[in-house]
């Protein structure tokens, strides 16, 4: 059965998530090393790493398998979810594929490059809109039937 992994640290959907999960019946791990709600859904559970780096990551990467769901903004997550044969999306909806997971680790340690060359650099300043919301809504849920799909 399909299950959904969140990275949850920074995750701006978690309530969505958990929405459109209990509307499938599907269970849901909320992976943070802390400070996260309890959820009262029974399908929510709650899990807390140690700290450390990239802690969520390797709980979610162990676990994670086909017909499963992450939702994540870090992209080697994102990597080793897809080549456990899951799906994984962007709290904005936007799919990692195996077409363009290549590009975005790429970009990633390119952004990383230029960060550690200027240290005052900004991010990218853009910010989380309703437009986002309604796109990640609509991806987990043709993720989820797509995933129904493959575990008939």
């Amino acid at each position: 059965m399909t299950e959904i992994f969140v990275d949850a640290d920074a995750c701006p959907v978690k309530s969505e998530v958990v929405r459109v999960a209990e509307r499938h019946g599907l269970k849901v791990f909320l992976v943070a090393n802390g400070g996260i709600r309890p959820s009262p859904s029974p399908l929510v559970q709650i899990v807390v790493v140690p700290d450390g780096p990239d802690a969520a990551d390797m709980w979610i990467a162990e676990r994670i398998g086909p017909a499963d769901i992450c939702i994540t903004q870090d992209t080697p997550l994102a990597a080793k979810c897809l080549a456990a044969g899951a799906t994984a999306l962007r709290g904005n909806g936007e799919p990692f594929t195996q077409a363009n997971i290549g590009n975005a680790l790429a970009m990633r340690d390119l952004m990383a490059d230029l960060r550690a060359a200027d240290p005052f650099r900004a991010g990218s300043g853009k910010s989380f809109t309703k437009a986002d919301r309604s796109r990640f809504l609509n991806a987990l849920e043709t993720a989820i039937q797509k995933a129904k799909r493959l575990t008939r």
